[in-house]
């Protein structure tokens, strides 16, 4: 008789389930769904004055005091925004972005992704000034979700529609940090930013100089993220300029870039994003009306992620193939890449942190709103998505 097999335990089926490619997407629809419940439970008044609470850090005369629900979209997203800038430098310099005859179709994709469901937006919410604040929220993609969602469908998946919709992903990424630079940023402190452009200064000369020790950059980030945070400018930018400072290679030809954003994958993807999603989701649902459904800022993001963002990916995509800038990819088919663009329809993450920074100078009459379509059209993108993938792909794993 043979040995029988161990029965698994608690802590293998952790790591198990920690290895799938869909796992981080899972644990941000279970925060999300968590959030959905607490909030429209008697827990409600807990969790408000739990996001509420106010945390302070005080060295001498220098003071950051935040309510919790800023510490994790100022503090802890800064994290996620410097892994980020980690995955964009190693791409530009060693991967999908380094050539540009792989970067034309997605890139041209992310462009339309971005101009479509901006104007669908603008334009229904012309007139109103306040409104017109949040037009960059349907302009987001959330990779997490949507590489869980391509991940459903396990080896049935091209290997050529997983770099389209990463690479995409990686310019919506940049796009992203570009306009949190330039439309979100609050009153300046020239100081301030003195400060942190001396710390970015001196990261950049570490680099120069073959300085390979990622603790050192890691210090110079907090210092910079201080600054930035001090200065006006979104805190979260200070992680990425840092993140392009880190070495690729080392003289063995070793990489502390790759190995810091392997360390930082785990945190980011069980820990942080979850966090992140918990303590913006929890949307109450009281008193929500039909009004409110179709509102111009409830529409505009609905129709920008469901309907404006694959709309503009296809259209600027079909263009450049039909002008013969750019071919489909390998084992590619129209459907599958309309399947992909509706995937890119989910916001959620970074259209819940575009909103915060639209409305959190504001009165608050709209960030219910945002959240509100932001949900409904993550939501319906995916179903869309997962519908028009479950079609198109091969029904067996390509040989």
């Amino acid at each position: 008789m043979g040995e029988q097999e161990k029965a698994p335990t608690l802590g293998s089926a952790i790591r198990d389930f920690m290895k799938l490619e869909s796992a981080g997407g899972i644990l941000l629809l279970v925060s999300a769904v968590a959030a959905m419940l607490v909030a429209n439970s008697p827990l409600s008044g807990v969790y408000g004055a739990l996001l509420d609470t106010t945390v302070a850090i005080q060295v001498g005369t220098l003071a950051i005091n935040k309510p919790l629900l800023l510490w994790v979209n100022d503090g802890l997203m800064a994290v996620f925004f410097f892994l980020i800038g980690l995955e964009v430098k190693r791409e530009i310099t060693e991967g999908e972005l380094s050539s540009f005859a792989q970067i034309v179709l997605p890139g041209l994709g992310a462009l339309g992704g971005m101009i479509v469901p901006a104007s669908i937006y603008a334009w229904l919410n012309w007139g109103d000034a306040v409104a017109l604040d949040g037009w960059a929220i349907p302009v987001a993609t959330d990779i997490a979700f949507a590489l869980a969602l391509l991940g459903l469908f396990g080896s049935r998946v091209p290997t050529a529609l997983k770099v389209f919709l990463l690479t995409l992903a990686i310019f919506d990424d940049l796009a992203a940090i570009v306009i949190i630079a330039l439309f979100y940023s609050g009153d300046l402190s020239l100081t301030a930013l003195l400060v942190g452009a001396v710390a970015l200064i001196i990261a950049a000369v570490m680099n120069r100089m073959g300085v390979t020790r990622t603790s050192s950059y890691v210090l110079l980030g907090i210092v910079m993220w201080v600054a930035v945070l001090k200065s006006g400018v979104h805190a979260t930018l200070a992680g990425v300029l840092i993140a392009f400072c880190v070495p690729m290679r080392d003289e063995q030809g070793k990489s502390p870039l790759q190995e810091l954003e392997h360390n930082l994958h785990g945190p980011v993807a069980f820990a942080i994003l979850p966090i992140f999603a918990f303590a913006n989701a929890g949307l109450s649902l009281t008193g929500i009306s039909l009004d409110d459904l179709i509102h111009p800022v409830t529409m505009g993001v609905v129709l920008g992620l469901l309907i404006g963002k694959p709309l503009g990916i296809l259209l600027f995509a079909g263009i450049a193939v039909a002008l013969g800038i750019a071919q489909l990819p390998t084992n590619v088919s129209w459907p599958q890449l309309l399947g992909v663009a509706f995937a890119c329809g989910i916001g959620f993450t970074m259209s819940f942190f575009i909103a915060g920074l639209a409305f959190e100078h504001g009165s608050g009459d709209y960030f219910s709103g945002d959240r509100l379509g932001i949900l409904a059209g993550s939501i319906s993108s995916a179903l869309v998505a997962y519908g028009l993938l479950h079609l198109s792909l091969p029904k067996a794993a390509p040989d």
